[in-house]
């Protein structure tokens, strides 16, 4: 298989653990990483054993010998990165959300399409065995009609008011946090693992600290939690730090809500799914694990062992039961299926697309319309 040469630009948590799952993709050679400074690009890409590092992300995009491009940047940057990828003829794998705007995303699927080029979203979280085993078996009629969809994303990370991080400010991460960082996932997993998709939502969001001490410098993912003593500003804060959502899914009813400030839970993301004939219950914080419901026989709950699980879903799981497979897993699958459509460009994407990307933004445009208008809002097509 001819080798792809790839580059991620950026340097922080997402940037480190894209450099890490790209080093289990068979057919790849990250060959350049960029960051705001070529300092931080020298030092990730030292530790990753790339050649170049650069501290202008510009020169990833002039590069010709580079076919793909990942995006690991705060959110503001994603859409002038990507339309310049995309323009320069290379593929693209960014971090959610895609842009600012639904505009935005909308003019990345357009590009993306004029160019032939492949597109992805990092919506990684579908890609845990277990969650394919629930999609899998929601195909196969195994829950019936889906009736009830509903779950939560909890993290404690910003809970007190001297937590910081760029997600906080608006100019850099958008006019929604909690709902645009964990509540798409949330909804991504929800229209994935059912099959059906989000048509109206109504919502309500709460800042419960409007002004945070934001530290003269720094500021990377969760590195707050670390109790870091510096000198401190306050800040005013729009963004939320919890929101929750009552969904409607054709007759299907959801509900659920995403937060940063729950006390003890570090990546709580669940998922429930009750049919007419069963249900399904699953959280990231114990990944293998698989609750199965039913209404006149004994529950069950199922481990993630690969010769147990579906064919469509086997695929997903590389090591034997009892084995566990978790959040880096996630990345690796993923982007292993994009790189296999890059080398052969009549496989049909089996990840999420540029369009997916769009319809998060779509949701949360609803989302924060609601919430503003105190109203059931539509979501667009």
């Amino acid at each position: 298989m001819d080798r792809i040469r790839t580059a991620v630009i950026g340097t922080g948590f997402m940037g480190r653990t894209h450099l890490e799952a790209l080093r289990r993709v068979e057919n790849v050679d990250v060959v350049e990483v960029a960051a705001t400074s070529l300092d931080k690009a020298r030092a990730a890409a030292d530790g990753y054993n790339v050649l170049n590092a650069t501290g202008d992300w510009r020169d990833v995009i002039a590069d010709p010998s580079i076919e793909a491009v990942h995006i690991a940047t705060p959110n503001d940057s994603h859409f002038p990165i990507a339309k310049a990828a995309f323009e320069a003829g290379k593929h693209v794998l960014c971090e959610k959300p895609l842009a600012m705007s639904v505009a935005e995303a909308r003019a990345l699927v357009d590009l993306q399409a004029a160019k032939k080029l492949r597109g992805a979203v990092n919506h990684n979280l579908r890609y845990y065995p277990i969650v394919q085993q629930m999609r899998r078996m929601r195909e196969a009629g195994e829950f019936g009609e889906i009736l009830v969809v509903q779950g939560t994303y909890s993290q404690d990370w910003m809970l007190y008011q001297t937590d910081w991080n760029w997600r906080v400010d608006p100019a850099v991460s958008g006019a929604s946090r909690v709902m645009a960082d964990i509540g798409s996932h949330f909804f991504d997993m929800a229209e994935h693992v059912t099959g059906l998709k989000v048509s109206a939502v109504c919502s309500d969001l709460q800042t419960f600290w409007p002004t945070r001490k934001r530290p003269k410098s720094g500021g990377e993912s969760f590195s707050g939690k670390l109790g870091v003593a510096a000198e401190t500003v306050n800040a005013t804060v729009t963004t939320e730090d919890f929101g929750s959502t009552i969904f409607r899914m054709g007759r299907a009813r959801g509900a659920m809500t995403a937060s940063q400030v729950s006390a003890g839970r570090k990546n709580g993301l669940v998922l429930e799914i009750y049919g007419t004939k069963g249900g399904a219950s699953w959280r990231q914080e114990s990944p293998d694990e698989l609750w199965l419901g039913h209404r006149n026989s004994p529950n069950q709950l199922l481990l993630k062992d690969p010769s147990l699980l579906t064919e469509k879903a086997r695929g997903f799981a590389d090591y034997p039961g009892g084995h566990a497979e978790g959040y880096p897993d996630t990345h690796k699958q993923l982007f292993r299926r994009f790189y296999a459509s890059i080398a052969d460009p009549s496989l049909a994407p089996d990840y999420p697309q540029m369009a997916d990307g769009l319809r998060q933004l779509k949701i949360l445009e609803a989302e924060l319309a609601s919430h503003k208008a105190h109203a059931w809002v539509d979501v667009s097509d």
